[in-house]
């Protein structure tokens, strides 16, 4: 974000929030691959089956991103692998987003999250 203090990395929460969106979803579309399919289904304008809304959503997802021009994942706006664990350190206080999480969020599945996020495109 340009207008952001530079001496820290510093995303502003909806871009975070965007660019980690396709591996959140990915991770999440097994606990309720309907609602999933059907997010898909009402973004995308196609049917999607349940089975796969775990593949389709984040396809979706990256399509709107590409075409608002979001930067590409995390690597982009200066972030590298050698920061996930500060990134997992970060999150893992977050009690209340992460207590309403519909996956086991402990540190090795938002790893992968962040990890899944570096490059979207």
């Amino acid at each position: 974000a340009t207008n952001y203090p530079q001496e820290k990395k510093l995303i502003p929460h909806g871009l975070s929030v965007c660019i980690t969106s396709p591996a959140v979803f990915a991770a999440t579309a097994a606990s309720s691959p309907e609602r999933h399919a059907e997010i898909a289904e009402l973004l995308g304008g196609k049917p999607v089956r349940k089975e796969d809304a775990g593949k389709v959503l984040p396809e979706v997802l990256l399509e709107y991103l590409h075409d608002l021009d979001v930067p590409d994942g995390l690597g982009a706006l200066g972030y590298s692998d050698d920061d996930i664990p500060a990134l997992v350190a970060g999150a893992l206080p977050q009690k209340r987003v992460l207590g309403i999480s519909p996956i086991d969020a402990t540190a090795e599945p938002i790893a992968e999250i962040y990890a899944n996020s570096m490059k979207n495109y």
